[in-house]
C-alpha cells in the first residue's frame, strides 16, 4: 500500500559533540568554583548558584534536542487509499476587533474555506469572544466574496489563498495571464478591495440592518454581558459547483459573575457547538491571524493522522508557528525561526512537539479523554444518563454526539445545520459546564492562560504522542507582534501561564510519576516551564559584574590565572555555537545578535514580571488577566523614514522598569569602574578584572534599546514614570554596593 507519511531520522553528530563540549565547560566552571569557593567572598557563591542553574537548563536542552526526526507527507496518495475522506471541523478564534482587526480574521477564514479538501467535509466555526457586530458583518460579507474567491482559487490553482497576500503582487507569468484570466483577476481584486472598504468603514448603526435576521441578537448585546449567539452564515450543499464549507459564527454567552476561562473556554464552546452541528472526528484550530499558506494543509494533516501504523503516534498534529511580512533580521527576537526548524524536529524523538495553540489538528476523541489502544478503560456506554451528564453536560444532543465519537463510529452529522442552532446555543451557555468534567478531564484544560500547553501535556500524559507537520510551503503563516510593548506583553503572558502549569497539580513532574508521561518528555516540558524561574538567575547574573565593578571585587578568575580560560572558552564557544545555528538556517549575524539580546531583555523584563504575576495568583493576591496581542497586517515601509517598525518602542507599562534598572546599573558600573582604573592605575592589582568589564559591557549592549530610549522621543523614548520607578531599585543596589 502506498505510504501517506515517512519518518526520517536526521543526523546531528556535530551538534551532539558541541552540546557535550559546552556541558563539559559548564561542569569545569562549577568544579573550579567549588575548589576556589573558600578563598572568595559570597559573590562566588551567588555565581556558583546561577551557573548551576544554567547547567541544569543546558541538560534539559540536550535531552530535548538529542534525537532529530522529521516526517515527510504524501498527500497525493490520499485519494488512492481513501475514497471518502473524514470530516474536519475548523476553529478560528478572535477576541478583540480593535487589537485583531476583522479584515485579518476575514482573510484567515477565506484562506481556510478555499483549501484543497472536499468542501462538504469541512466546516468553519469562528469564535468571537467580543460578540462584535463588526466581526459578524465581516464574516457575512466574506461569505459573499467567497462565492467568487473559492472557485477562482480552484480554477487557477492559486497557491496562497489569503486574498491580501495574493493581491499584494501582480499575477506571475506561471499563471498564463490570458486576457480572460486578467479580466477575471481584476474583477476579483476589485471585489476584494470593495470588501476591505465595507469592513473598514463599517459602524454598528449602519451594518445591523444589512445582515437581516442574523443581527437581531446584537441589539441586546454588551461585550461582557450577552446571551449565546450561533448563526449559520453559509451552509454548503453537496453537489453544488460553486460551494464552499459551512461557515458558522459563534459568540458564547457571557455574564459578569461567571468565569469565562479565556481562550480555553472559547475552544471548549467551539468543541461542543461543532459536536452538535457537524461532529467531525478531526478538528483544526487556528488563531485569527494564521492564514492557510499551503492549500493542501488539511491533506498534509490527514496524512499524519491517518498514515500511522498505530493512532497512538498521532494524538495531535502540530504545525510550527511561522510568520509572513516579517521584519528583516528579526529585531524583536520573536519570529521563532530556529525554534520551528531545529527544536520541533528534535522533540519528535520523544513523545512529540507541544501544543502551540494554533495550527493544530486534533482527534476529537482525544479531546474527549479517550486513551490510546484501550477503549474499554473509558467505556462510557454503560453509564446512566445522570452519569453522562456529569461528564458532558445536560445536552442530550451533545451526549449522543460524544458517544458516537468515543465509540469509534463518528463520521459527522448529516442534515441541515439550521435545525441544530438551538441545541448549539444551549451548549454555548456560560453555565453549561457547571458540575461537569469540562476543563478537567475533557476539552481544553483550565488553570493556566497558556491552556494550549496544558492541554497538550494532558494528552501526552494519557499516553498519546504528537507529530510536527512541516510541509513546503509552510502550513500556516501569522503576524508576529512588533514594538516593545506588544512583544514584552506576549512573553509576559506566556511566562505567567508556564509557571502556573509548573506549580499546579498538572505539573509534568507529577504526570511522569502518576500517569503515562515519558520521563524525557517531562524534562522537555520543564525546558519551557522553567523559563520564568530562569529570569531570577539571569537577573542575578546580569547584576554580578556591575556589583563587582561598584564594590571593587570580582566574580571571575583574573586574566593571569589559568582558571580564566574556562569562562572565556565557554563564552566564545557558546556564541559560536548559536551563531552557527543561525547561519545553518540562512539567517544573518544581525538576526543572531537581535535574538541574543532580546533573550536577555525578555528574561529580565517579561519573564520576571510573569514570574511575580504567577506567584501573586498562586498565593491568592491577584488574578491573571489574558492580554490580547495586537495583530496588524504588514504595511509598506514609510518612504519618509519617519516610521521605523524595527525600532524598540516604549510605554509606561511596569514591564519596562526592571530592564531600565538593569541598564542604568550596568551603565553606572562601567563609568565608576573605568574611573577607578584611572585613579588606582599605579596602586597594584585591582578588585575587578577584564572579565567583569567585558560582562558588564555585554549586558549594556544587550540592553542598548533602553540606552537609545533615554534620548528617544515619542514612543521611541522611555517615559519619565518608568525612569523614576527604575531609579528606586537602582539607588537601593548602589547603596548595597557601597556597604559591601
Amino acid at each position: 500500500m502506498l505510504p501517506l507519511q515517512e519518518r526520517v531520522p536526521l543526523k546531528n553528530s556535530l551538534q551532539k559533540l558541541s552540546d557535550v563540549l559546552v556541558l563539559s565547560l559548564l561542569l569545569s566552571l562549577l568544579a573550579y568554583r567549588l575548589i576556589s569557593l573558600h578563598r572568595h567572598a559570597h559573590i562566588w557563591l551567588v555565581a556558583f548558584t546561577c551557573e548551576s542553574w544554567f547547567t541544569f537548563v543546558w541538560l534539559l536542552y540536550m535531552n530535548a534536542t538529542w534525537i532529530r526526526v522529521t516526517y515527510k507527507t504524501f498527500p497525493q496518495h490520499l485519494s488512492e487509499i481513501y475514497h471518502d475522506l473524514p470530516a474536519v471541523d475548523v476553529f478560528v478564534t478572535t477576541a478583540d476587533p480593535t487589537l485583531e482587526p476583522p479584515i485579518i480574521t476575514a482573510n484567515t477564514v477565506l484562506s481556510l474555506l478555499a483549501v484543497e479538501y472536499p468542501f462538504h467535509k469541512l466546516s468553519c466555526y469562528v469564535s468571537d469572544d467580543a460578540a462584535s457586530p463588526i466581526t459578524f458583518y465581516s464574516l457575512f460579507e466574506s461569505a459573499k466574496f467567497a462565492k467568487l474567491w473559492v472557485p477562482f482559487c480552484k480554477k487557477h490553482n492559486v497557491r496562497v489563498r489569503a486574498p491580501f497576500v495574493y493581491f499584494s503582487t501582480e499575477p506571475q507569468p506561471s499563471h498564463s495571464p490570458s486576457s480572460d484570466y486578467m479580466r477575471e483577476w481584476r474583477r476579483i481584486k476589485d471585489e476584494y478591495e470593495e470588501l476591505i472598504r465595507r469592513i473598514e468603514t463599517a459602524n454598528e448603526g449602519q451594518i445591523l440592518p444589512r445582515v437581516a435576521d442574523g443581527s437581531k441578537d446584537f441589539l441586546k448585546t454588551e461585550r461582557r454581558d450577552h446571551p449565546s449567539m450561533v448563526e449559520v452564515i453559509w451552509e454548503n450543499k453537496e453537489g453544488s459547483e460553486d460551494g464552499f464549507p459551512h461557515l458558522v459564527y459563534v459568540a458564547r454567552e457571557k455574564r459578569p459573575k461567571h468565569s469565562h476561562q479565556y481562550k480555553a473556554g472559547a475552544m471548549n464552546v467551539l468543541t461542543r457547538v461543532s459536536g452538535v452541528m457537524t461532529n467531525a472526528p478531526f478538528m483544526l484550530n487556528v488563531d485569527c491571524d494564521m492564514f492557510a499558506n499551503n492549500p493542501e494543509v488539511v491533506l498534509h494533516g490527514m496524512c499524519l493522522l491517518l498514515g500511522v501504523d498505530d493512532e497512538v503516534f498521532s494524538g495531535f498534529v502540530q504545525a510550527p508557528q511561522q510568520f509572513y511580512g516579517a521584519l528583516k533580521d528579526d529585531p524583536f527576537g520573536n519570529q521563532l525561526v530556529v525554534l520551528s526548524k531545529k527544536i520541533l524536529p528534535e522533540l519528535q524523538g520523544l513523545q512529540g512537539p507541544f501544543n502551540a495553540g494554533t495550527g493544530c489538528f486534533h482527534r476529537r476523541k482525544v479531546i474527549y479523554d479517550s486513551p490510546p489502544r484501550h477503549p474499554s478503560i473509558k467505556n462510557r456506554g454503560n453509564l446512566s444518563c445522570e452519569e453522562l451528564e456529569m461528564i458532558y453536560g445536560d445536552s442530550l444532543e451533545f451526549v449522543e454526539s460524544a458517544f458516537q465519537i468515543t465509540s469509534g463510529c463518528g463520521k459527522g452529522l448529516p442534515g441541515k445545520l439550521s435545525s441544530r442552532v438551538e441545541a448549539a446555543k444551549k451548549v454555548a451557555d456560560c453555565a453549561y459546564e457547571f458540575n461537569t468534567s469540562w476543563g478537567r478531564e475533557i476539552g481544553w484544560v483550565y488553570g493556566s492562560i497558556t491552556a494550549d500547553i496544558l492541554t497538550g501535556l494532558r494528552i501526552h500524559s494519557m499516553g498519546w504522542r504528537s507529530i510536527s507537520m512541516t510541509p513546503e510551503p509552510p502550513a500556516f503563516l501569522g503576524c508576529a507582534p512588533t514594538g516593545g510593548p506588544a512583544c514584552l506583553t506576549q512573553f509576559k503572558r506566556w511566562a505567567t501561564g508556564l509557571l502556573e502549569i509548573l506549580l499546579s497539580r498538572r505539573s509534568p513532574i507529577l504526570a511522569v510519576m502518576e500517569e503515562k508521561l515519558m520521563l524525557r518528555q517531562c524534562l522537555a516540558y520543564l525546558l519551557i516551564l522553567v523559563l520564568p524561574l530562569r529570569s531570577v538567575f539571569e537577573l542575578c547574573y546580569a547584576l554580578l559584574p556591575a556589583y563587582c565593578l561598584l564594590a571593587d571585587s570580582a566574580f571571575l578568575p583574573k586574566a593571569s590565572e589559568l582558571g580564566f580560560l574556562v569562562p572565556m572558552a565557554l563564552f566564545l564557544i557558546y556564541n559560536v555555537y548559536t551563531l552557527t545555528e543561525y547561519f545553518q538556517y540562512g539567517l544573518s549575524i544581525r538576526a543572531w545578535w537581535n535574538n541574543q539580546r532580546m533573550q536577555r531583555i525578555y528574561a529580565q523584563t517579561s519573564w520576571l514580571l510573569g514570574f511575580f504575576s504567577a506567584l501573586l495568583k498562586i498565593m491568592g493576591f491577584s488574578e491573571t488577566i489574558f492580554e490580547v496581542s495586537r495583530k496588524d497586517q504588514p504595511k509598506p515601509t514609510d518612504v519618509t523614514g519617519a516610521d521605523d517598525p524595527g525600532r524598540f518602542t516604549f510605554d509606561s507599562s511596569p514591564v519596562f522598569v526592571s530592564g531600565m534598572a538593569v541598564m542604568l546599573i550596568n551603565l553606572t558600573a562601567l563609568v565608576v569602574g573605568s574611573m577607578r582604573v584611572l585613579w588606582q592605575a599605579e596602586t597594584g592589582e585591582l578588585g575587578p578584572g577584564i572579565g567583569e568589564f567585558v560582562c558588564s559591557a555585554w549586558v549594556l549592549l544587550s540592553f542598548w534599546p533602553f540606552v537609545r530610549g533615554l534620548v528617544g522621543r515619542g514612543s521611541y523614548g522611555i517615559p519619565w514614570s518608568v525612569i523614576c520607578k527604575a531609579a528606586v531599585p537602582v539607588c537601593f543596589f548602589l547603596q548595597m554596593c557601597r556597604n559591601a
